[in-house]
Parts: structure tokens; sequence; C-alpha cells
């Protein structure tokens, strides 16, 4: 039993968005994640940190589920990106999936879920594009709050869509938070191309960061524990 992390799938398996158009790495990405997910045993459980599907409702997304729950692994588990339209309240995500028969699928959205002796917490966290609209800002605090709790005196890691700090932009209210519950690493995604550079990756302050969004990874989900 493994757990692996990975951001940024952006599938469009029945929308037409392919990010293939973008070109270099892109190219072929779907079969990269496939191939990619080869390293993900049958026991295994795999965060996805957002931007999952360019589908604007559960249905238009369904193909990209399907694709998803084929992969390796017995969960993954889903938190929201910016880009995830489709994305609903969980009771009508669950449900969805439980129609469909993708039993892999899992929502991390104000809660957590055990994984040995840890936690694993996340949301989708904030970005400095949107700093205007301080009632979601709030929002999301509330939820990596409520998901931090959730974890109780376990260790903890959490998993963000934004990342909480890149060169020249700190999130001190999510940092904050996650100095305050002990979180011994983050792990988040949203940074493509070009942005690659400005990621932080290591230790700030007492919190180790990753970005593993799938273009920085090589569409290959990043082993975290055995």
């Amino acid at each position: 039993m493994a757990l692996f992390v990975i951001g940024d799938t952006h599938l469009s398996l029945a929308s037409n968005k392919p990010m293939d158009v973008f070109g270099g790495g892109w190219e072929g990405y779907v079969d990269k994640l496939r191939e990619g997910f080869q390293a993900v045993g049958p026991e295994d459980t795999v965060v996805l940190c957002g931007d999952l599907s360019w589908g604007m409702s559960l249905e238009e997304a369904e193909a990209d589920f399907a694709f998803l729950d084929s992969l390796p692994g017995v969960r993954k588990l889903m938190l929201k990106g910016n880009h995830d339209y489709w994305w609903n309240t969980a009771s009508k995500m669950n449900r969805f999936f439980a129609e469909k028969g993708f039993s892999t699928l899992k929502i991390l959205h104000n809660n957590c879920y055990e994984y040995g002796e840890y936690a694993l917490c996340g949301t989708r966290g904030w970005f400095y594009e949107e700093k205007g609209d301080q009632k979601v800002f709030n929002r999301e605090l509330i939820r990596l709050e409520a998901s931090l709790k959730a974890a109780g005196e376990r260790k903890k890691l959490c998993f963000l869509h934004y990342p909480p700090l890149y060169q020249g932009y700190r999130c001190a209210e999510i940092i904050a938070l996650l100095e305050k519950y002990e979180v011994e690493a983050c792990y988040y995604g949203h940074l493509h191309g070009g942005s690659h550079r400005l990621a932080v990756e290591g230790k700030y302050g007492p919190v180790v960061y990753h970005l593993v969004a799938a273009d920085y990874v090589g569409f290959q989900p990043q082993k975290i524990l055995e």
C-alpha cells in the first residue's frame, strides 16, 4: 500500500478542450497519464489536486471520471480546481459516482481521509488573482480549517489546488493555518509551463511544499508514503 499525488490532469475525453493543442509536454498527455499510473498498485491511494476535467457538468465529465476510475488505485481523492466547472455538492457528486459505478472516486472537501498514522486534508485554496472576492476567500479558509480539524491528533498532509506560496507571493492566512495545525507537507498544482520556475519546492518555515501539476511531474503520480 502506498500514497501518491498528482494534479491538473485536464482531461477532455468528451469535451473539445484537449491540452495537446499546447504542444510540448502536453502532446499525448492522456497516454502519458495512463502509463504514469502503472506505478500505482491496486491497493494504493492517489490524491488528485484539482483541474481534473474540462467538462462543464457531471454528465459531460463522465468519460473523464470513467478514465480516472479505470486507472490503478483503490482510492482517488479528488479536490476542486479552478477549472472544475462540473463540481457540485458532495451529495450529488457521490450519488453520481455511485450510480455510474465509479467506486474509486472520493471527494476531499470539508473532510479528511485516514492513511495509516496520517490524515489527508485539503481544499481548493486561494490565489492572488481572486483576492478581490473576500467571501470566497473566507469560505476556503473555513473549508481548510474544517478539514484540518477533522484530522484530530493525527499527523497531517495537506493538498491544495492553488499554490499557497511561490516566488513573489504568499497567502499568509493559508500558511498560518498549515503551521497552526502542524501540517508536515503541502502539495499543490495550478502552475504550468513557464510558471514552473516560480514554484516553491522544499521547506518554508516548518512546512515542506511540493508542486505536483501533471506537466511538472511528467504525468507520473508522485509517491509520498509507503
